[in-house]
């Protein structure tokens, strides 16, 4: 009987975690459908943003990334892709307290046409730093990783426009 209650318990412990994660809008990443088949990214293969956005189309999608614009169906332009650090705080002896960190992204996705299918647009995070010169080499690298989570975000938000192109 110990074991059948055991059991009971298990498919009722599952069953509510998948309510749960049901609920608060969770789902398993799936592919991206894309209206194109073929794409030319203007970003150099051995940039960050360019490895990233390859790898994310490659392994969530069934697009080909081509080496030559003539091959593809959808060119995607790449307008700018920035990086700012400005003083957001100081303490009252001039000492900087917190820094902003700025990615600005733009770009335009069109066709071989060049029908524009996204007009010019811009992505932008930012980011606070929270900064103490006592922990230079410390802060020095929370930098980097905040850039390098801004860059995936900026990856994840271009893949999500890219898939609502419905029509070539």
């Amino acid at each position: 009987m110990d074991g059948i209650n055991t059991g009971r318990r298990r498919v009722l412990a599952a069953m509510a975690a998948a309510g749960l994660l049901a609920g608060c809008g969770f789902h398993m990443r799936g592919n991206a459908d894309f209206a194109f088949k073929r794409l030319y990214i203007g970003l150099p293969a051995n940039s960050l943003m360019g490895s990233d956005l390859r790898r994310n189309i490659r392994n969530g999608s069934d697009t080909q990334i081509v080496g030559d614009m003539k091959e593809a169906d959808a060119i995607l332009d790449v307008l700018g892709d920035t990086r700012a650090k400005s003083i957001l705080s100081i303490t009252t002896e001039g000492v900087v307290r917190e820094y902003r960190l700025t990615q600005r992204f733009s770009f335009r996705l069109r066709d071989q046409a060049g029908k524009e299918l996204i007009p010019p647009s811009q992505l932008v995070l930012t980011r606070d730093l929270t900064y103490n010169e006592a922990n230079t080499l410390a802060k020095d690298y929370e930098e980097q990783q905040l850039y390098r989570d801004m860059q995936r975000d900026i990856v994840q938000q271009l893949m999500r426009r890219l898939a609502s192109v419905k029509a070539i």
